[in-house]
């Protein structure tokens, strides 16, 4: 009879504890408001925001069912992500989505009490956004799309192993691109190469410093810079005509006319930041103890039509290891 009893006890405590699971469960009909600031349009940023979307559906949140999404674009203007930050915040959306660091910057310094999660920011703690990387301590958590600039500047020299002097360009308005360019600068000169560095802080001037740039080196390197992304095609011409390979930091912008590139996949990066969102918005979890995720992968991306322009064997580009 003992015995007996012991069992029963057990079994009434399980279904006490699966009641109290139960009612805890979050209710996916429930339509939950989602805003989104990108800071301007350019393929690596799109992919984010398309690979975020689908990270929010494996989550069990449906555009158009149980989800719904104010997508503002900045268009690379300051005023547009004051504006647009202080739209979606009014209009009280349970969760906020910044691509890129100006974008996340900009909904940080509106709010400290709508959760947001942030993609394709380079450094989140060098951006204010968190306190630390492991352990945010804020409302703000997210994805980095930060990798080894060690790496690709090794990829670049590799390449051009008899190069004097290497370029490297910027928009030094973007603390994301500052940080990746002073990485990339120390690593030249570590190597022993010179380097000649150009910034540009719109789109208007990057062909000029592009050109500029092309006639003095032999090679150049951009980080993931929204500026110098959203003018890929013009820089591929450029350096196509000057034959001058150009490793860049997105491999977005090396199907737009650069050479080589060790990055990442920001549709891919995109994907687990909308899983982290999901996670939020079912009640699971806080940005605050949530850790800063890097991509899961790199992928060495060569443009092989550029290669052939170059002079150069597309097959001879190998990853550093």
């Amino acid at each position: 009879m003992k015995f007996r009893k012991i069992v029963i006890g057990i079994s009434l405590a399980g279904l006490l504890l699966l009641s109290g699971c139960s009612k805890k469960a979050h209710n996916h009909s429930q339509v939950k408001h989602v805003g989104v600031l990108q800071v301007v349009q350019h393929p690596s940023l799109d992919k984010a925001y398309k690979g975020f979307k689908k990270g929010l559906k494996e989550g069990g949140y449906i555009e158009g069912k149980n989800l719904k999404i104010d997508y503002q674009n900045a268009q690379n203007s300051q005023d547009n992500l004051k504006s647009m930050s202080e739209k979606l915040i009014n209009e009280k959306s349970d969760l906020i989505l910044g691509i890129a660091t100006p974008a996340a910057q900009s909904i940080a310094n509106a709010t400290e009490d709508i959760p947001t999660v942030v993609t394709a920011v380079t450094d989140l703690k060098a951006a204010k956004l968190v306190n630390s990387n492991s352990k945010p301590g804020r409302n703000v958590t997210g994805t980095t799309d930060m990798v080894s600039i060690d790496k690709q500047i090794e990829l670049l020299l590799s390449i051009v192993p008899k190069a004097k002097t290497i370029g490297v360009m910027y928009n030094a308005g973007e603390s994301n691109s500052k940080i990746q360019a002073d990485l990339a600068i120390a690593a030249l000169k570590k190597a022993g190469v010179k380097v000649l560095v150009k910034t540009a802080n719109t789109t208007n001037d990057v062909q000029q410093v592009t050109e500029t740039l092309a006639n003095k080196v032999q090679g150049i390197y951009v980080p993931t810079d929204n500026t110098f992304a959203s003018a890929a095609s013009i820089i591929g011409k450029v350096v196509k005509e000057k034959k001058i390979p150009l490793v860049a930091g997105s491999t977005d912008q090396i199907k737009q006319g650069g050479l080589a590139s060790i990055g990442i996949d920001y549709e891919e990066l995109g994907k687990q930041t909308g899983k982290m969102a999901a996670k939020i918005l079912d009640g699971k979890a806080k940005p605050s103890d949530m850790p800063v995720e890097k991509a899961n992968q790199l992928n060495l991306v060569v443009n092989k039509e550029m290669a052939k322009a170059l002079g150069i064997n597309p097959k001879s580009i190998k990853a550093p290891k």
